[in-house]
């Protein structure tokens, strides 16, 4: 779990020093960002899916990336040296967050 939590924190960061529109302070705030990321994916993220299944239906999934681009501003509101300009780099971000440490972890 401590292993899975450092790889996500240095995926935040790559992806944070590689994308325009978003930006983090340091690496402590990437470990940081990749905890609140877990918590927020536990409790809020099972929620939004419920209650946007119809889209996520009809979308074929891809609603989901949405849903993950919301979860990463939500993050970058409470987490000071975690910024996101606009909704389009968080939806990027949330794109290759999720490629990058998926290929990592598998």
């Amino acid at each position: 779990m401590i292993a899975r939590w450092l790889i996500y924190s240095l995926v935040v960061w790559g992806v944070c020093s590689l994308l325009p529109g978003i930006s983090v302070k340091d690496f402590w705030t990437a470990m940081l960002v990749a905890a609140l990321m877990g918590v927020i994916n536990l409790f809020v993220k099972p929620l939004l899916i419920l209650i946007t299944l119809p889209v996520t239906i009809v979308t074929m999934g891809l609603f989901l990336f949405v849903i993950n681009a919301l979860m990463l501003m939500l993050a970058s509101t409470i987490v000071n040296g975690f910024i996101i300009v606009n909704f389009w780099a968080a939806l990027l971000a949330s794109l290759v967050i999720s490629i990058v440490y998926n290929f990592v972890i598998d």
